[in-house]
């Protein structure tokens, strides 16, 4: 009696190669279904199906924001790493475009700033409840900005955060020496200042996060061998009157940049995965190549008084 021939099953090679090839190879034409009479399941289907999960994003408007630069980063941030450390926080923008649940310390040296993090990460639905009650008028703006907020909550500072960011000149934050809110009111037809979407989607982002005020230099003490570092410090200013003022009422110096230099060299040093943006004037500052790798990178300025001061400009990404 002839033996009969076995045909590979779908868990042979023969299967495989076919998995392989269909990679790579252009789809065959679909044949052409009848119309089903649609039933009382299918008709709920598209009723029941979950609605689509929200991207968090920034939820203040930065000077220096690195949305623009997000794919530049991505490039040459590495592909695996152990905690993510952002010492100086702003809008957060590189944070938010991480993987859901990615263990990570941020922080920044203004504290109405991490206040307000913390606010979102704790209570979100009081901020929004809060920023829902809030009108878009002047009178009201200049209630706000004359409020002595540190003595709030943290969903209080959350609020009045948001509010004057969204509703003021430009969508700037800035204080003056005495740390007193001094952007004006901005004249804005339609402003959203409740997106409530994108708070919940970074409150859920934030849940993974340990988040403190704190200068630079204590934050990188907790950076062990393969954790990933992303520093955006204020820059190095281009000119002696491009210097923007200051979003905390300390500023940060010169001799600040030389120490932040000397910190990521030690870090490089630890092992540790470090990626820094700055102004094209930081280049003297890290010009050792035995060290330092600089890449110069485009990025527009969207924050700026005169309108023919917002264009592209060179920056650097430094690792």
């Amino acid at each position: 009696m002839a033996k009969t021939k076995k045909v590979p099953g779908r868990h042979g090679k023969a299967s495989a190669a076919r998995q392989k090839t269909k990679a790579i190879t252009a789809p065959r034409a679909r044949k052409t279904a009848k119309p089903r009479k649609p039933t009382a399941a299918r008709a709920k289907a598209p009723a029941e199906r979950a609605a689509p999960v929200t991207r968090a994003r920034p939820f203040v408007k930065w000077a220096g924001g690195k949305r623009q630069l997000l794919r530049e980063i991505a490039r040459h941030a590495p592909k695996t790493f152990g905690t993510y450390h952002e010492p100086f926080l702003g809008g957060g923008a590189v944070f938010f475009s991480l993987p859901l649940g990615t263990r990570a310390r941020l922080s920044d040296v203004n504290e109405r700033l991490i206040r307000t993090y913390q606010g979102i990460q704790s209570d979100v639905d009081g901020v929004i409840a809060l920023l829902k009650s809030y009108p878009h008028d002047r009178d009201f703006f200049e209630e706000m900005r004359q409020r002595e907020i540190d003595g709030c909550s943290d969903v209080e500072v959350a609020a009045w955060f948001i509010y004057l960011n969204k509703t003021g000149f430009n969508g700037l934050y800035r204080v003056n020496s005495k740390n007193r809110f001094n952007v004006p009111f901005g004249r804005y037809k339609n402003v959203r200042y409740v997106k409530e979407a994108n708070l919940r989607a970074c409150a859920e982002a934030l849940k993974t996060a340990v988040i403190k005020h704190q200068d630079f230099s204590s934050a990188l003490k907790h950076v062990v061998p393969d954790d990933f570092v992303y520093l955006d410090p204020p820059y190095v200013p281009l000119s002696t009157t491009s210097n923007f003022t200051s979003y905390t009422a300390v500023g940060f110096t010169g001799a600040d940049q030389e120490r932040l230099r000397d910190a990521v060299r030690d870090l490089k040093r630890r092992g540790a995965h470090i990626l820094l943006s700055n102004s094209s004037s930081a280049a003297s500052l890290y010009d050792d190549r035995s060290v330092f790798e600089t890449i110069r990178v485009l990025a527009s300025r969207p924050v700026n008084s005169k309108g023919d001061g917002r264009g592209k400009i060179a920056e650097l990404l430094i690792k």
